[in-house]
């Protein structure tokens, strides 16, 4: 006999099959239909709170016991029926073997010892182990607490997504089958926690729960779109435990001159938890369709991907091998393949590799996967710890340039560097050692080996005005050795055939004096700046120069030890640099500049080409401005100017103007350096760039991009270009809120390459957030 009032009661239930109504993961791909006058309100406000009043959680079901812990206002026993009552704010709560929590809450709870029923009526909610919560008006649970027969019911995950129905009932084989259901993944209150229509949600027939395979199936479905649109479903499976799903994938449209309309497909294949596949076919009103594979993969280790791409189309070549232009094609089967990947085997070593080859110059760029001018394949092994590095490398590139040679292009393999850094025990400075190896060979040009090993000291000290006072030497020897040297035609790269070495000191001392003071209601902090550097004079002409070749002043090797951005060239004399840093705060404004020169103050003849900056004694003045307010906008100018003439040799700015919502980007570019067109590595150009997006209505936006090519024939010849050539230009239109995407978007392109035709195109673009799985 139980008393007539209990406030907590642990009793043992007879083990009945287990039987969950999981929470279905926020994953989806859509639809509905009227079907919204049988389905359950997906949008009714509830209480997601905890639930009030629960008890302690009971312990561990057992083999033989199911405990359950409850409260209640009121608790009754009828002896004859063996029947008990439990009446005003019960709450039942179980902990399964895994430790993990369910409750119940419910107006009144009835449990029929005889015949095992549970029967939980009025204001229901339950809240399973994964967060997932059920609100109906009557259900039927078992000892384990999991659902049987229900009405009315609505499921909110933990996700965010919500699922009802009009009534649900447990089979013999444990699936739960929900009749008259509705889905949806939006929120369902404004900003102001008032309800809302969703954007769309999914209305079906019937929808099977499977607890074992943790699946949600649904037949006879419809997607309805802002209430207005309604499209079929032929099959949509979801995932209740957060989990990808095998299955269609929503389609791209898109429309282009060189292949008309595309409509791609694609289908997500999930092989484990690890590993997944997703294949894409693509057809076209103009090109033979191409299909796609992605294969993916996480180990303990690290993680890995495989992604290829195959047709078979006709191609126009756009480089022959001795530069004449081919202007028809025929049909061959035309790819793409690209694996990377990168393991940490342990604390200290790594591996990093990437593969990425093309059949020809213009597949990428005819469909659409990306604009790179080149293609770069590398396999890297590194071991890096607080005081060393060491890596041992090797690249090889497909140019997809028109003008250039594929045997001209080198393969630099292997590439091995080693550093070290110690403690100078004497001093209190830093040495750093060095070891570096590189092989670069080329089929239809010039072959080179180098070695080298260095050791580099520094000592940073403080003088008691403030003033930061750097030392710095450095020594360093190099053997190189090459061959076919005559294939490269330009004298400053070329170098002398066979074996050549080179001795390098460097020896410099670099001060900083940091000056900080009030000024226009912020702080200002001057720091004016000097260096010496000294080197005797090197044999650099006789070295290949691989690496060295795009060298321009400017704020960042202005006061570097060696200009040049590789190793084959180094800056040889003495030299005096000098310039200042200057940085302003105060609240929400940001103002840093720096501007400095060089003078060279011996006489030797330099290697550093003209129109650089630094072929003279003294060179350009180079500058660098960025002028931030909040996160509003961000300036940055970067400027070089003749010494002698004070003429703009590099104008440059990049503005970004706006918030998230709301902004416009500007970008320009002029590089007027008079530079030999024999150097091909610093040609004169002139671009401006453009980008924006205006936000408005809440929802909907306009963005759009332009780059157009400034330069003049006078500037360079190759660029074929008059003073305003347009590239790519975009325009388009978005609506987004926090549940569906749609986009409309058109490109032009104004550059014609072999294939690849000039002309519009077209992108509709259409994604329903908060879902998961499969079509």
């Amino acid at each position: 006999m139980l008393p007539a009032v209990q406030t907590s009661l642990q009793a043992p239930f007879r083990r009945l099959r287990p039987l969950s109504l999981h929470a279905l993961a926020l994953g989806i791909a859509t639809l509905c239909a009227p079907h919204a006058a049988f389905a359950q309100d997906v949008a009714r406000p509830v209480d997601t709170g905890p639930i009030a009043g629960a008890p302690a959680a009971p312990p561990v079901s057992t083999g033989e016991t199911e405990p359950v812990a409850f409260e209640a206002d009121d608790v009754q026993y009828e002896q004859n029926s063996e029947v008990v009552t439990a009446t005003g704010n019960v709450v039942l709560r179980r902990r399964d073997p895994q430790g993990q929590v369910q409750s119940v809450r419910a107006d009144k709870v009835t449990w029929n010892r005889q015949s095992g029923k549970i029967l939980a009526d009025g204001n229901v909610r339950m809240v399973d182990q994964d967060g997932n919560q059920l609100y109906t008006g009557q259900v039927e649970l078992t000892d384990e607490l999991k659902t049987g027969m229900m009405e009315n019911l609505l499921l909110v995950m933990r996700e965010g997504g919500r699922l009802a129905a009009l009534k649900g009932e447990r089979i013999a084989n444990g699936d739960v089958i929900l009749h008259k259901a509705a889905y949806t993944g939006c929120d369902v209150t404004d900003d102001d926690g008032c309800p809302k229509k969703p954007s769309w949600r999914i209305v079906a027939k019937q929808v099977i729960y499977s607890d074992t395979q943790k699946r949600v199936r649904f037949k006879d479905a419809r997607i309805e779109l802002f209430s207005a649109v309604q499209l079929p479903l032929f099959g949509l499976t979801i995932s209740t435990d957060g989990h990808a799903v095998s299955g269609f994938l929503m389609p791209d449209l898109k429309s282009s001159p060189s292949n008309g309309i595309e409509i791609a497909q694609s289908y997500y294949w999930k092989l484990a938890e690890n590993r997944d596949l997703t294949g894409t076919v693509s057809a076209f009103t103009k090109a033979a369709p191409m299909a796609s594979l992605q294969y993916r993969a996480l180990t303990d280790k690290g993680a890995y991907q495989i992604t290829g791409l195959a047709t078979a189309s006709s191609s126009i070549p756009i480089y022959s091998g001795t530069g004449e232009e081919i202007t028809s094609g025929n049909r061959s089967f035309r790819g793409y393949i690209f694996a990377n990947g990168k393991f940490q085997l342990d604390d200290n070593w790594s591996v990093t590799a990437s593969i990425r080859r093309a059949t020809d110059r213009t597949f990428l760029r005819r469909y659409d996967n990306n604009r790179d001018d080149r293609l770069r394949s590398m396999v890297e092994v590194e071991r890096i710890d607080q005081d060393s590095y060491f890596s041992i490398a090797g690249y090889a590139t497909q140019t997809l340039v028109a003008s250039r040679q594929q045997g001209l292009i080198p393969v630099a393999l292997p590439m091995i560097d080693y550093r070290r850094r110690i403690d100078d025990p004497l001093l209190g400075g830093k040495f750093e050692i060095q070891a570096n190896s590189l092989n670069i060979s080329r089929t239809d040009g010039q072959d080179t080996q180098r070695a080298f090993a260095s050791a580099q000291w520094s000592l940073r000290q403080l003088t008691r005005m403030g003033q930061e006072i750097t030392v710095t030497g450095l020594v360093r020897g190099d053997v190189y050795h090459s061959s076919d040297n005559a294939l490269t035609t330009e004298d400053l790269y070329r170098g002398l055939a066979g074996w050549q070495e080179r001795g390098i000191a460097t020896a410099a001392v670099d001060v900083k004096w940091p000056l900080v003071g009030q000024a226009f209601g912020g702080t200002q902090v001057l720091t004016p700046r000097v260096q010496l550097v000294a080197s005797p004079h090197f044999r650099n002409l006789a070295i290949p120069n691989e690496d060295s070749r795009a060298v321009d002043l400017d704020t960042g090797n202005l006061f570097a030890l060696n200009r040049f951005p590789g190793y084959d060239r180094v800056e040889d004399g003495v030299r005096f640099t000098y310039g200042f840093d200057w940085q302003f705060e105060r609240p929400r404004w940001k103002i840093k500049t720096t501007v400095g020169q060089s003078v060279r103050l011996s006489n030797q003849n330099t290697v550093l080409p003209d129109g650089t900056g630094l072929s003279n004694k003294t060179s350009d003045i180079v500058g660098r401005t960025e002028i931030r307010y909040r996160d509003f906008l961000n300036f940055i100018h970067r400027f070089r100017l003749d010494k002698d003439t004070m003429a703009v040799r590099r104008n440059e700015f990049d503005a970004v103007i706006g918030n998230t919502q709301s902004y416009l980007e500007l970008g320009y570019t002029r590089l007027n350096r008079n530079i030999v067109n024999s150097v091909e590595d610093l040609q004169d150009r002139e671009e401006l760039r453009a980008a924006g997006r205006i936000a408005f209505a809440r929802y909907w936006s306009m963005f759009g991009s332009a780059v157009v090519n400034m330069t003049s024939r006078k500037d360079n010849l190759q660029y074929g270009s008059n003073g305003f050539q347009p590239l790519r230009t975009r325009f388009g239109a978005a609506y987004e809120d926090d549940c569906v995407q749609i986009s409309l978007t058109w490109r032009r392109d104004y550059v014609a390459l072999g294939d690849v035709k000039r002309g519009d195109s077209f992108q509709l673009g259409f994604a329903l957030k908060n879902i998961g799985g499969g079509i």
